[in-house]
């Protein structure tokens, strides 16, 4: 009796697989973090700018599917302080496996999800580093590339025009902890807060492969 449901199961998850490659474009929006010294308080992030990217997802059943997400984002470190605010040329990397959760199955043309996933995030630095420094007794910002641990989180929805291609609207947000070798607080001082990357994106994919 098990074997008979294990092959049913089976059956079933490979007779809804396909296969999809796509590219999204967008815009990320940050929630920074903050530098606490006894000379006052800066804010210190990374500013908003365009986003993109590209995704390579399996869907392997009705309701699950699985996504290799890489994003681009080219916002620039900074630091604010008393109205002040100075930044260095960056970008930033993230590369995430994540899980989609569809609503509908595969032959509806609108299809909500809902997705989660990890991996890495690359603070990449291209630009020199500020001479002199704006708030050097509060924190500086360095040439320091820093990787972090992500966390991806989100939501959307696709529309299938044609049999091999679709087209989503959805939302990220991608969560690390406070690259700290990259905007380095002065001694003795702190720095607080979850850098969160809030995107709204705008992709189109194909459908490579499809066996429904």
């Amino acid at each position: 009796m098990l074997r008979y449901l294990a092959v049913v199961v089976f059956s079933s998850a490979a007779w809804a697989q396909q296969w999809e490659l796509g590219a999204d474009v967008g815009y990320g929006m940050y929630r920074d973090g903050t530098i606490f010294s006894a000379q006052g308080t800066a804010n210190a992030g990374i500013l908003n700018r365009f986003a993109a990217g590209i995704v390579f997802g399996d869907e392997f059943s009705d309701c699950v599917s699985a996504e290799l997400q890489y994003l681009y984002h080219d916002g620039h470190p900074y630091l604010s302080y008393a109205g002040t605010r100075s930044d260095i040329q960056g970008n930033s990397y993230a590369l995430t496996y994540s899980f989609l959760f569809h609503f509908k199955k595969q032959e509806h043309r609108f299809r909500p999800f809902l997705e989660g996933g990890m991996g890495a995030k690359d603070y990449v630095i291209a630009g020199p580093a500020p001479n002199p420094q704006p708030i050097p007794q509060i924190a500086s910002l360095t040439t320091n590339d820093v990787w972090k641990v992500v966390f991806e989180v989100g939501g959307g929805v696709t529309f299938r025009p044609i049999k091999q291609m679709e087209m989503r609207v959805e939302f990220r947000d991608y969560l690390t902890t406070f690259p700290r070798h990259q905007i380095v607080p002065a001694p003795n001082n702190t720095a607080r807060g979850v850098f969160q990357q809030f995107t709204p994106l705008f992709g189109v994919v194909y459908i490579i492969q499809s066996r429904r």
